[in-house]
């Protein structure tokens, strides 16, 4: 065998190497709990959403906990009902009770669990919550979030960032809470116990949509990259085949 058929031969395993190359950077993108927006106003109001997706194949998420920052108590925290899902909202004393509207707050949310539900595989769930009122001292909020399967798996994202910005592998949601006016999300400058917006034409749009919206280009990024690498696997493999046909003749 010459050194031109060898390279021939080769050409659809590097392809498909290729590709799968290409799926492996595209998935990450979106694999993790996150919360939609990723920014929220200091002091403010706002409605936020966990966004859960499901990363396995061959199971379902049936389950998702939530455990809210214990160092910055929300004095309100109120989920918005999902479709097919139960929702327990769990609260705890105050060490030091909250003073909001005139009013003395001694206990405040401190976890969230949504059952019942399922996020089939290639599927994801948004989790909406109207929270506040947000931290005036901090920059983010960690939030601490337990993703269990239907074949009993719990993926516990819980993990704190690394020195220096590096990811962890199961990095904790986190929101970031920046001075009054350079949130990019959307936050309710009043607190009216509303989980919907208005979009620019006038149209009321839920958290949900509105953060799907902001989310949709990084999903669509790694859809892209996933075809291109298997458009390349493919080329490869189709010239391969073509090439040793040649040779036989």
């Amino acid at each position: 065998m010459n050194a031109k058929s060898a390279r021939l031969r080769r050409l659809p395993v590097i392809g498909a190497v290729a590709a799968g190359a290409v799926l492996l950077l595209a998935g990450p993108a979106s694999a993790h709990v996150s919360v939609q927006p990723g920014t929220a106003e200091k002091g403010g109001y706002s409605t936020i959403a966990f966004k859960v997706p499901n990363e396995k194949d061959n199971a379902s998420t049936v389950k998702l906990e939530v455990t809210l920052d214990p160092k910055h108590p929300l004095a309100s925290v109120m989920p918005q009902p999902v479709p097919g899902w139960e929702v327990k909202v769990e609260k705890a004393k105050l060490d030091k009770p909250l003073q909001m509207h005139g009013k003395t707050i001694d206990e405040a949310v401190s976890k969230i669990t949504w059952t019942g539900g399922k996020i089939e595989p290639g599927q994801f769930q948004q989790f909406p919550l109207s929270v506040g009122q947000l931290p005036s001292d901090a920059d983010e909020l960690v939030f601490k979030a337990l993703q269990t399967y239907s074949d009993d798996d719990v993926v516990r994202w819980i993990d704190p960032s690394k020195p220096g910005g590096g990811e962890a592998e199961h990095p904790a949601p986190t929101l970031k809470l920046v001075a009054k006016g350079a949130a990019a999300g959307k936050g309710d400058d009043h607190h009216d116990d509303k989980t919907s917006g208005k979009s620019a034409d006038g149209k009321t749009e839920s958290a949900s949509a509105a953060s799907d919206k902001s989310d949709g280009g990084s999903d669509t990024t790694a859809r892209v990259l996933g075809v291109a690498g298997i458009v390349v696997g493919a080329a490869g493999i189709a010239f391969g085949v073509m090439a040793g046909r040649r040779r036989s003749a």
